[in-house]
């Protein structure tokens, strides 16, 4: 009875977004997709937070500004709660004393012909930008992957929320700086983890050269150039001469080997690893070897010229580098979970309240409690489906309380022909039934089976529910006037692959499934692990 108990007050902190963790768990790679979709006309969407779908002519009011939606809008309300927090500049966050740690490293080895830093920082800049400063300005093709909708935030087609931070890279050159840090706030739809967020913070760095500057000290160096036309490989740019690309590759990887050195002590193993990015040729990510496991740590390389060029700045020659101050953060303070980075809890924030920025900090847990482990199931639309809609909608549903979400399974629907036990084909249903069946009075159950309800009508979906541990089982319609909840009292795991309950004939006293979506019914669907972890209490 007391385990119950206590897992009834978690599911409860669920639904009010308090302060526990929701551990959704997704073990597969994919989500199988269905062969059928059906348009169900007269449905409406759910009177949620969930996506952006406004109507035509809307705005959103972000920063001070008003950007018009169009169907390139789908923002979250998550989303938009979390821009303008600037976790980066708030004293003695984590994210700050890194951010702290790398300026005073780079303003103590870096000066200028006058004492002052060589390079400047920017970390007020706004998040948002045009989409042709995120992907044009960067050279990347209309047609990259790293353009999807799926996988960025976008105020309209012309606006969105900046997925890197080198969004800014072009601006700046182009206003003749060529040496600056540039720290802000970045946005990528992802999926739920411990390493992934939609927000994070990254810290981004560039030098340009001249070729005096370049070929200082080098000897013979008044006869070396920084251009010419040749080909390119994979060791340089077309443009570029191999004395250039080397030495600015040399000062590149000092640079970066100075910093982490600072960061994480003396005595690290390094390695680079070639790699690609759109905006520098050659490229590398930088690995260190922490605690006995080799960790990825930032990206780099050579700037292409074509990028310096169309900035004013084609007399010159540069470096960029990338870092996650989130990814730093975690390595050198043992954060488990990039959740804990937006807590409010005094218990995590006063640990880093530290007198000197280089202290050693390691973080105390704030929870002693294990997770608590359920099961749901639903039916995925055939159509128009990124696995980054699901993220978003848990997101807003249960908030940071969402520790992980992996699939454990995926299945087909043995009947193509889905039936409802109303002898009608769900392929024939194009509007709402209002009088199918009577409305269902929800039964007095828990908050977790609310809760699993409230995921079904969000999604506008059916949704099967399994809890494990209290052996009930069941499925969620969504419906025109709110989520309406079928309990079967089943016990045990609900059998993922056998068809779809007929609803007329069972036990039920009333089923509701006005506004039933019946491209929701496709003939693929998803299993996902719902573990509710609290990472706060401790006593």
């Amino acid at each position: 009875m007391e385990s119950v108990r206590g897992v009834a007050m978690v599911c409860s902190a669920l639904r009010r977004v308090a302060h526990m963790h929701v551990y959704l768990v997704r073990k597969a790679s994919s989500v199988s997709k269905g062969h059928h979709h059906h348009q169900a006309l007269g449905s409406r969407p759910a009177a949620s937070e969930f996506a952006a779908r406004r109507a035509p002519g809307s705005v959103v009011e972000l920063l001070g500004k008003s950007y018009p939606q169009d169907d390139y809008s789908n923002l979250s309300q998550k989303v938009l709660s979390r821009v303008g927090r600037n976790l980066h500049n708030q004293q003695h966050h984590p994210l700050w004393l890194i951010k702290e740690r790398v300026k005073e490293h780079f303003y103590k080895q870096y000066v200028g012909r006058f004492g002052t830093p060589m390079f400047s920082v920017y970390d007020d800049l706004s998040p948002v930008v045009t989409t042709w400063q995120n992907f044009d300005s960067l050279l990347i093709p209309p047609d990259h992957p790293s353009r999807k909708k799926g996988d960025n935030y976008y105020l309209n087609g012309n606006h969105m929320l900046r997925a890197h931070t080198s969004a800014h890279q072009w601006d700046l050159l182009h206003a003749g700086l060529d040496a600056f840090l540039v720290v802000g706030d970045v946005y990528r739809r992802d999926q739920i983890d411990s390493q992934h967020y939609p927000v994070f913070h990254q810290l981004e760095g560039v030098r340009l050269f001249s070729k005096h500057e370049l070929f200082a000290g080098i000897k013979d160096g008044e006869s070396l150039q920084l251009f010419e036309q040749s080909s390119r490989s994979a060791y340089k740019q077309e443009t570029h001469t191999m004395e250039a690309t080397k030495l600015i590759e040399f000062d590149l990887k000092q640079t970066l080997i100075r910093l982490v050195t600072h960061i994480f002590g003396d005595g690290l193993d390094i390695r680079w690893v070639d790699c690609y990015f759109p905006f520098t040729h050659p490229s590398y990510e930088m690995e260190i070897n922490f605690h006995g496991e080799w960790l990825e740590v930032l990206g780099c390389g050579v700037m292409e010229q074509q990028l310096v060029n169309s900035a004013g700045a084609q007399d010159r020659i540069g470096w960029a580098f990338g870092l996650g101050l989130e990814r730093l953060a975690m390595i050198l303070y043992d954060i488990p979970d990039i959740r804990l980075f937006w807590s409010e809890d005094e218990r995590f924030l006063k640990q880093f309240r530290v007198s000197d920025i280089n202290q050693k900090v390691k973080f105390q847990p704030l929870s002693k409690y294990p997770a608590v482990i359920n099961d749901i199931s639903f039916w995925l639309p055939s159509e128009n489906y990124t696995e980054n809609d699901f993220y978003d909608l848990v997101r807003t549903v249960g908030g940071d309380l969402v520790e992980k979400v992996d699939l454990i399974d995926k299945f087909e629907h043995p009947n193509k022909t889905l039936r409802l036990g109303l002898s009608r084909h769900v392929e024939d249903i194009h509007q709402p039934a209002p009088s199918i069946v009577a409305a269902l009075p929800v039964p007095q159950r828990t908050q977790a089976s609310q809760a699993a309800c409230l995921l079904s009508h969000e999604a506008h979906r059916p949704l099967i529910w399994a809890m494990r541990g209290w052996g009930a089982t069941g499925w969620c319609l969504p419906c025109a006037d709110g989520p309406a909840l079928l309990k079967t009292g089943a016990p045990g795991h609900m059998a993922r692959h056998s068809p779809a309950p007929s609803f007329v004939g069972s036990a039920f006293e009333k089923i509701n499934v006005c506004a039933l979506c019946p491209s929701s019914l496709a003939s693929s669907g998803a299993s996902l692990r719902l573990n509710m972890h609290s990472l706060n209490k401790t006593d």
